[in-house]
Order: C-alpha cells, then structure tokens, then sequence
C-alpha cells in the first residue's frame, strides 16, 4: 500500500481484501484471521493518512465464495449449509467480488473511505 501510495495519482483509488473471517473465524484459523484484520486496520489509517490527497482506501471482506481454498477447506455438505445461511441462499462467486471492488474503484464510491464492505450475501 505505501509503495502504491508514493506512485498514486492525487485522487486514486486503493482497496485491500480482508475476509469475514475477522468476525466470523473459524478453528484452526487464527493466523489468518488475524492477518486480515490487521489489513482493515491498515486499510483505515491508510484512509486517514492518503485523504488529503484524494485517495480512497477501503477494504472488501468476501464471505463464503466459491474458491479453491473454499472447496479444499470444506466438505461439500459444509459449503451447502453456509449457502442456507445467507439471505441470497448460495456462496459469493468471484465474480461477485470483483463486482464489489469494481464499485469501489469507480467514482460512484469518491466519498467512501476507511470503509470494509462486507460482501457476504447476507450472512446471517
């Protein structure tokens, strides 16, 4: 991020990948959640530290997607059963995702910053 910000045009766009993770951790993750919850930390001094310049920072947690790491880290009925437990009823899709960090790059999300949008699907 700091090297991104030295080369950055006033009035950029950054956004980090954080995970649902931070809230919702799982057994046997505890070093990967906390890595991503030191990336919202960052992502929101860095909001702090690149606003005077224009620069947006935010960070996306992506909730249950259908990953690689998903499928390898969760039998089938597992993966089934957080699907149930959303409100659009399936896993994300990176597609998703990228949907979502699409909207941040754009200038629709100028006046978001410091922000960690979760995109879960509804998660509940």
């Amino acid at each position: 991020m700091q090297a991104a910000a030295r080369r950055m045009a006033d009035g950029g766009r950054i956004v980090t990948v954080s995970s649902t993770d931070t809230a919702w951790p799982s057994p046997g993750e505890s070093v990967y959640a906390a890595s991503k919850a030191a990336i919202e930390q960052l992502t929101r001094v860095a909001s702090r530290e690149l606003g005077r310049r224009g620069i947006t920072v935010n960070a996306v947690s992506p909730g249950p997607t259908d990953t690689d790491m998903l499928r390898t880290g969760a039998p089938p009925e597992a993966i089934a059963g957080v699907a149930h437990m959303t409100a659009l009823g399936r896993v994300g899709t990176p597609a998703d995702i990228a949907a979502v960090v699409a909207l941040l790059l754009g200038p629709d999300a100028a006046w978001l910053t410091g922000q960690n949008l979760i995109a879960d699907g509804g998660l509940v």
